[in-house]
């Protein structure tokens, strides 16, 4: 036994002794010529590769390969792989493989370069013997038929992947081979001299352009189309695979690949082009207009989940629209990933091939159901858009094409009250975005010059003393009550910045809202709902959500001076958007229930923005206003004085009221509803009236004298 062991230790040594690239090169060559031997000595080609040693003897191949590159270091190129890039057989593996012969073959080719690239730490796509054989690959992926989708997935994400290692090595895989690499030397691992020196491609004469964004956009034939390609696979693991690589390609972040992507592919064309193609699939004239604008929030990568793969809706429809918002969530999630340029070339492409192109002449359309449907699932995207070139090109499409926004803002007051409906829901979604452009185009640009006030200016003080004169004389009306003159108590901390001057005190302006409303048309403490406290918590969350919108847009704490101090008067427009508004708000008591919710919640919002024009012009009782100009509570006053003329026609108002609340909360589906739009439209009012008061509640402090 002893001798046995001695017999072993000497073997053993004279084994580590002996030069091992020897033996492995021989090894190496072995296999390779075993595998073009059953070219040369096999008659059957209807054999399939698997019944052959093919695969195993490409599976020792790369063992020697990754053991060699571990013995000798990345630094170093070892004599297997030496062989291998000086004999061109990645080339004659593709050649093998596009021939498919044996049958299958392409499936082992595609799993060979797969592990190649991903195991072996050295890089190797800026080689000639490499990525030449890598590029005809690709070319094989995708085709009518394949059977081969998911090892061409797979191998595809592995070319991605060390494209992400190595962004230099985009344009070698993306065939942009006019352009010197930017790329310095020492942020390349290099490969010996000898492997190198010859098969690296040359440099191009001093006279060729440097930028990439230079020449033109080339015809895509490989890597991006074929990915797009694979999106469209019935089999989930495959469009995973296709859609991380997209995304690898688009978060690289070096200034030579984004110039590359941007300058010299149709990258933001093909993906933009894919939001049109599954938009237009979209059965616009049948699909139900509220399921498109409560769309929830569909993450790209949920629909490779086993549960919602398992689960196909009996729906085409419902199929369709999965599909475009998850390939828009895809859109949005790339563009928060890619760099700043990429971003803003997809979105624009996003604003011209779909928007303008698909979306535009839906909006213009005749049929009111297309109309419907187009603004109800742009209420949805903006609502679901977080990349703010997205957000950029949608604010952009929406408010600053003249005649598309002056109709949207029109279709507020449609025939149709859906579309009504829709389209104040549209702008009620723009104002929760973080976006100043959108207040500005809407409300500001109008307000800037104040010359909503009266002519000539007379002052603070007798302004003052003029608005507590007209408060005085609404108290004593016998329509109003003192009960509701008690502002709440403060809360404890408030982080509002004191209104401007010319406003009133925090408790007039208060109570002017609240006292707004006569007795006799208040109902909420009929049912014993919830205090006028509640209108408070809800105000504080809705400043707050205002609040942080607008924090980065530095916005002026004073108002400005106003145009008419010159003594010049100028004309008043309060802006589309509010003059649609208070439109609106005067036929309140003539307006469907659940349109005059829309319509308060988009005045209550703009409300509780933090600017001291929209203090004044929305929340302010006591400015005086220029002839024939109006504001919120100018508004709500006519339109109390036209409540207390209608309900003269309605008798024992106190009880319908109660019905009406009743009903509205279900407490009573079977009460006989009289003057129902009436009803509710003083319930709305009512409730509008305590929203305002909360509102300028939380903003302005109680001591404002």
């Amino acid at each position: 036994m002893e001798t046995f062991s001695k017999l072993t230790s000497l073997l053993m040594n004279a084994l580590e002794t002996r030069e091992p690239t020897v033996d492995l090169l021989d090894s190496f060559v072995d296999h390779w010529k075993s595998i073009t031997n059953y070219y040369i000595e096999t008659t059957d080609d209807s054999r399939p590769v698997k019944q052959t040693e093919i695969p195993w003897r490409l599976r020792q191949m790369l063992d020697i390969l990754v053991y060699e590159e571990k013995q000798q270091g990345v630094e170093a190129t070892g004599s297997c792989m030496e062989y291998l890039l000086q004999h061109k057989l990645l080339e004659t593996l593709c050649t093998l493989g596009k021939a498919q012969y044996p049958p299958g073959m392409v499936q082992q080719v595609f799993l060979f370069f797969s592990k190649l690239l991903s195991q072996m730490q050295k890089p190797l796509l800026h080689l000639v013997s490499v990525y030449r054989p890598v590029q005809k690959l690709i070319h094989l992926c995708a085709l009518p038929g394949s059977h081969t989708e998911k090892e061409e997935a797979q191998f595809l994400l592995v070319v991605c992947s060390r494209v992400k290692q190595d962004p230099h090595t985009l344009r070698y895989v993306l065939e942009i081979l006019d352009q010197p690499a930017k790329t310095p030397i020492s942020d390349q691992t290099q490969v010996s001299t000898r492997a190198s020196g010859h098969m690296t491609e040359p440099p191009l004469p001093a006279s060729q352009p440097d930028s990439p964004t230079c020449g033109p956009v080339q015809s895509e034939s490989g890597l991006l189309s074929v990915l797009l390609q694979l999106t469209k696979s019935q089999r989930s693991s495959v469009c995973l695979k296709a859609y991380e690589s997209l995304l690898l390609l688009s978060s690289l972040h070096s200034g030579a690949s984004e110039e590359i992507l941007c300058g010299h592919t149709q990258l933001a064309q093909l993906l933009a082009g894919r939001l049109s193609e599954l938009y237009s699939l979209l059965p616009v004239g049948t699909l139900d207009a509220a399921d498109v604008q409560s769309w929830p929030h569909t993450p790209w990568s949920s629909q490779f989940s086993r549960c919602s793969s398992d689960q196909r809706s009996e729906s085409p429809a419902y199929d369709h629209m999965t599909n475009f918002f998850t390939w828009f969530n895809f859109l949005d999630h790339l563009m928060r990933e890619a760099p700043e340029g990429l971003a803003v070339k997809l979105a624009d492409c996003v604003h011209r091939l779909w928007l303008l192109d698909v979306v535009h002449p839906q909006l213009q359309h005749t049929c009111e159901q297309v109309v419907l449907v187009s603004t109800s699932l742009l209420c949805a995207v903006v609502r679901l858009v977080q990349s703010s070139s997205l957000l950029d090109q949608l604010v952009h499409f929406l408010l600053k094409t003249t005649t598309l926004t002056r109709l949207l803002l029109q279709r507020c007051d449609h025939i149709s009250d859906q579309i009504s409906m829709v389209s104040l829901s549209l702008v009620e979604e723009l104002l929760q975005k973080p976006h100043r452009d959108i207040l500005d185009i809407l409300v500001l640009s109008f307000l800037e010059g104040r010359t909503y006030l009266s002519l000539p200016a007379t002052g603070q003080d007798d302004r003052h003393t003029e608005s507590n004169e007209d408060s005085d004389g609404l108290e004593e009306d016998p329509f109003f009550s003192d009960s509701l003159l008690l502002v709440p108590p403060p809360p404890s901390s408030s982080s509002s910045a004191p209104p401007p001057a010319e406003l009133g005190s925090a408790a007039d302006i208060v109570n002017s809202f609240l006292c707004l409303v006569p007795v006799q048309v208040r109902s909420a403490q009929l049912l014993q709902e919830g205090g006028y406290e509640s209108y408070v918590h809800d105000a504080h969350t809705l400043v707050r959500e205002c609040q942080s919108l607008s924090l980065s847009w530095d916005w002026p704490h004073t108002l400005p001076p106003p145009a008419c101090s010159s003594g010049q008067l100028k004309d008043f427009f309060e802006g589309h958007l509010l003059k649609v508004l208070f439109d609106r708000l005067g036929r309140v008591l003539e307006q469907p229930y659940e349109l005059n919710l829309q319509l308060t919640a988009v005045l209550s919002r703009l409300s509780a923005f933090s600017h001291p024009l929209l203090h004044e012009y929305l929340l302010n009782p006591y400015i005086q206003l220029s002839h024939c100009s109006r504001s919120l509570f100018s508004v709500l006053i006519r339109l109390m004085g036209e409540s207390v003329q209608r309900i003269q026609q309605v008798s024992n108002l106190t009880d319908r009221l109660l019905n009406a609340r009743r009903h509205l909360l279900g407490l009573d589906h079977n009460a006989g509803l009289e003057h129902l739009t009436l009803l509710r439209g003083l319930i709305v009012l009512e409730e509008f009236c305590k929203e305002l008061a909360a509102i300028a509640f939380v903003k302005l402090p109680l001591d404002q004298p």
